[in-house]
């Protein structure tokens, strides 16, 4: 509804539709958490009336459910696995593998890791082009291939009537800026989420499931209105632990469980400071920046055999 509001305000003012682009990007990013639950199969009672609103949803946000659904799924199953880094999560190297890359790629991970890709052209990239195809899965069978092409399918009919409707001009001014503010947005929390200096990683031989869950997300503390726009996601080592408690039941579990509060908490302030940490340091067990990673002296070379 903000989003045609914007698109009927630009024709009529372009300054008063581009002022109404955050709202709508907000709200099309709370869309994505609820197909987020839906893909948890907990925002309503049923696996097939989750699954099939979360298709629905998918159309508007852009992202293939069963494809992302799929992808998600080993993100929680793999988060803090040092041995099974897969899709689904943020590329996070550790310092020994940083090193080890040859100069042209690690610039490559530098810029993937800079502030105005991953927050900036990134997000845009996935959910506008790389969504577009099951990439990562594109030799696991017909579903991804459905789900993404469907998925294309219906935006193109969704995007071809809108534009027909309020003008090439006006629709583009306003809906290219909703769509990757919202992927903007999202990438940020799920950012904040797993990639905060106290967050864990393990090896396969000391990896447990539990253990990885509760302390490799954090609990992203944000004012209440932020926790009601966002769908309570910060709460998110509650989430990893729990993901059938849906989104609207999290208040209660940490207002039940006051211990759960100051576990991995991470204030709206405090996040910021989590945009310049991009490796793992397996000697003290965090997360850390590039320049903190230069003080590090390096491994020694073991001598052939």
């Amino acid at each position: 509804m903000t989003s045609v509001l914007a698109w009927v305000a630009v024709i009529h003012h372009v300054w008063w539709g581009l002022l109404l682009v955050p709202v709508a990007a907000v709200f099309l990013m709370r869309l994505f958490m609820i197909q987020h639950d839906c893909g948890h199969g907990a925002f309503l009672p049923g696996k097939s009336v989750n699954d099939w609103l979360g298709r629905a949803i998918g159309v508007l946000t852009l992202t293939p459910y069963d494809y992302w659904q799929r992808a998600h799924a080993i993100h929680h199953a793999t988060s803090g696995a040092l041995d099974r880094r897969k899709i689904g999560g943020i590329d996070t190297l550790t310092v020994e593998e940083y090193r080890a890359l040859p100069r042209l790629r690690r610039l490559g991970y530098r810029l993937y890791r800079h502030p105005l890709v991953m927050f900036g052209g990134g997000p845009a990239f996935v959910f506008l082009l790389q969504h577009r195809l099951p990439v990562g899965m594109m030799r696991d069978g017909w579903r991804p291939w459905v789900s993404t092409m469907v998925t294309n399918l219906c935006a193109a009919v969704l995007v071809a009537t809108l534009a027909l409707a309020f003008g090439i001009l006006p629709f583009l001014l306003v809906y290219l800026p909703i769509v990757t503010l919202a992927a903007s947005m999202g990438v940020w929390l799920f950012f904040v989420q797993h990639q905060f200096e106290g967050t864990f990683w393990a090896r396969d031989g000391e990896w447990e499931f539990h253990e990885a869950a509760f302390h490799s997300s954090s609990h992203y503390d944000l004012p209440a209105p932020l926790r009601w726009l966002t769908a309570n996601i910060g709460i998110h080592h509650v989430h990893h632990l729990a993901s059938r408690i849906p989104y609207y039941r999290l208040g209660q579990v940490m207002r039940d469980e006051p211990a759960l509060r100051d576990a991995g908490r991470l204030t709206l302030r405090e996040s910021f400071s989590c945009v310049s940490l991009a490796l793992w340091d397996e000697t003290s067990r965090r997360l850390i920046s590039f320049r903190e990673a230069r003080r590090i002296p390096r491994q020694p070379a073991l001598a052939p055999a």
